[in-house]
């Protein structure tokens, strides 16, 4: 367990001193998920077998100081696993144990708000098992470094497990504030590379671990790193230069169209669980107090009053005039950490195709209610409508707004 010396360090957020005491209580009352349902996101990158490491998270995180403990204990646990399958001669079991390890060494540093050697201990634990999976996957996973800066951005390139050579889609994935790029490629039947479409899963400037190596969150840095990214992804012989696509999740949502308003190589850009407020005020003021304390950990600052004054510069305002490719937003009916009317008065300065899905019910992470269960399942219809747009299938500009009972009403962007 870290010291509260790396607490001293960290970002200081009046509400999150003030609150703090509120904030355990929520989380006595309604566990691991109070603010949103990462431990199911989590547990559906890993599959099924992880099912008992969630449960055992969830009763034991009662207070935040709990979280990080509980996982890295189950990390731990699933990475000797590994090991041990290893030394038996078990390659599977071993492959999915180490991606499980990754995936819970990668959740323990979410509640970490500076970089410190404790943080990039647990770092270097989920690069080593994600590493391990990669050598033992049933798919190519290449290690992947892109010159940005002074440094070069984390990722990780995927190619589908029957990939035979010649040039195929890809599409480039996002994380959001709270998840890093190991998560949105799954250890089994992932959306993408069941599709016969490669995946770039980088952590942008300031996200998971390009946080950890000192890039910060700015919107001229996004933009840039768009720019390289899309550079260095043109330049491989697996790639169809022609067919790339952008995905981004949450937080995602705003750095993917920031870039896609600015790189018009790209072919298509989809994002789900939008944060498209600008300057993310509900986000920031009024929702769980962890979302400013780590914002202004990915963005460089210690002191709140100088947050307050760069925070408005966050903004897709001035750029998505530009953006002209074909653009799916996919965003839950009571949507709590960026109100709807931000997204739609986004929608409305696009000049290129688009289409808007509201899932009825549904909060900030879609899903999980029934319009999501009886309607197009999310993570589907967004594979499917990247999969068609980098086929260059035309569509209709509309807004689907997915009823509770599955029934699509349908009405003209």
């Amino acid at each position: 367990m870290e010291t509260s010396d790396a607490e001293e360090r960290a970002p200081q957020v009046r509400r999150w001193d003030e609150q703090r005491w509120v904030v355990d209580n929520i989380i006595a009352a309604n566990g691991i998920d109070w603010d949103q349902p990462r431990s199911r996101y989590f547990n559906a990158a890993c599959g099924i077998e992880s099912n008992a490491d969630f449960e055992l998270i969830r009763n034991k995180v009662r207070k935040f100081a709990d979280f990080g403990p509980a996982f890295e204990a189950i990390a731990l646990r699933r990475e000797t696993r590994a090991r041990e399958a290893l030394h038996a001669g078990h390659k599977v079991t071993a492959r999915d144990n180490f991606y499980m390890a990754a995936i819970h060494w990668g959740a323990s540093m979410w509640p970490h708000h500076s970089t410190t050697p404790y943080v990039e201990d647990l770092n270097c634990k989920k690069r080593e098992c994600y590493s391990r999976y990669a050598e033992l996957a049933d798919h190519q996973i290449e290690e992947v470094w892109i010159p940005f800066q002074d440094k070069q951005l984390p990722g990780w390139l995927h190619l589908p497990p029957h990939y035979k050579g010649g040039r195929i889609p890809l599409v480039i994935s996002l994380p959001g504030m709270d998840t890093f790029k190991e998560i949105f490629v799954s250890l089994s039947n992932d959306r993408w590379l069941t599709r016969d479409v490669a995946v770039l899963a980088v952590d942008g400037p300031g996200q998971a671990e390009s946080l950890v190596l000192g890039y910060k969150v700015s919107v001229p840095n996004f933009i840039e790193a768009g720019k390289v990214i899309v550079d260095w992804a043109q330049q491989r012989q697996e790639i169809d230069p022609h067919r790339i696509g952008l995905f981004g999740n949450s937080f995602g949502s705003f750095t993917s169209t920031l870039i896609a308003s600015n790189e018009p190589r790209l072919k298509a850009c989809a994002v789900s669980a939008t944060c498209l407020e600008p300057g993310f005020h509900t986000l920031l003021e009024t929702a769980s107090p962890t979302y400013k304390k780590r914002m202004m950990y990915m963005t460089g600052f210690d002191v709140e009053a100088e947050f307050d004054k760069f925070a408005p510069s966050l903004t897709w305002e001035g750029h998505t005039q530009n953006l002209r490719m074909p653009y799916l937003c996919v965003a839950g009916e009571a949507e709590e950490l960026s109100p709807l009317h931000h997204a739609e008065r986004m929608l409305r300065t696009l000049t290129g195709p688009k289409q808007y899905v509201v899932y009825q019910e549904s909060r900030h992470a879609v899903g999980f209610v029934p319009s999501a269960n009886l309607g197009p399942y999310p993570p589907t219809l967004l594979a499917d409508w990247m999969i068609d747009r980098l086929a260059g299938k035309p569509f209709d500009s509309e807004k689907w707004y997915i009823q509770s009972n599955g029934v699509i009403v349908k009405d003209r962007l």
